[in-house]
């Protein structure tokens, strides 16, 4: 019993450690993808058109997997791709009032502004890359623990 208490807090601790991770690399991804609008005018042509819609769905990804800890990858992967999509496709939508919101700094950044198909493309790498990313970390935190000896 005393066993099994110890591990139980053991794991919460693990998850506690792996939601901080997530929470910095949420904010990591906003500072990227905020410097990659800023000095887009630095970066080679395709790396700025592109990387501001890839570094954000990157960021919904991480925010997702910091809720969803101790959930599999998969569906931190579907939801991400349901509220990228939904974001985008709800840019169809052009009534008065959301049209005020899109226009504030914030609301363009989280909303957007236009329907573009691209973009769709562009979550789809971003997503994808996190998931590459999280689960090539999550491996490696994996072998480190199984060995410590490394």
């Amino acid at each position: 019993m005393i066993s099994l208490t110890i591990k139980n807090e053991y794991i919460n601790l693990c998850y506690i450690k792996i939601r901080i991770a997530y929470v910095i690399t949420v904010a990591t991804t906003i500072f990227l993808g905020l410097a990659s609008r800023r000095y887009s005018h630095e970066l080679p042509p395709f790396i700025a058109e592109n990387a501001g819609d890839v570094i954000w769905a990157m960021m919904v990804y991480y925010g997702l997997r910091f809720l969803l800890v101790r959930k599999r990858l998969v569906l931190a992967i579907w939801i991400s791709f349901l509220f990228c999509y939904s974001i985008e496709f709800s840019q169809l939508y052009q009534g008065e009032w959301i049209k005020q919101i899109r226009a504030t700094s914030l609301g363009a950044l989280i909303f957007g502004k236009g329907f573009l198909t691209v973009d769709l493309f562009r979550y789809a790498v971003g997503i994808l890359l996190a998931a590459f990313f999280d689960k090539v970390i999550l491996l490696s935190i994996q072998r480190i623990h199984n060995n410590p000896r490394r």
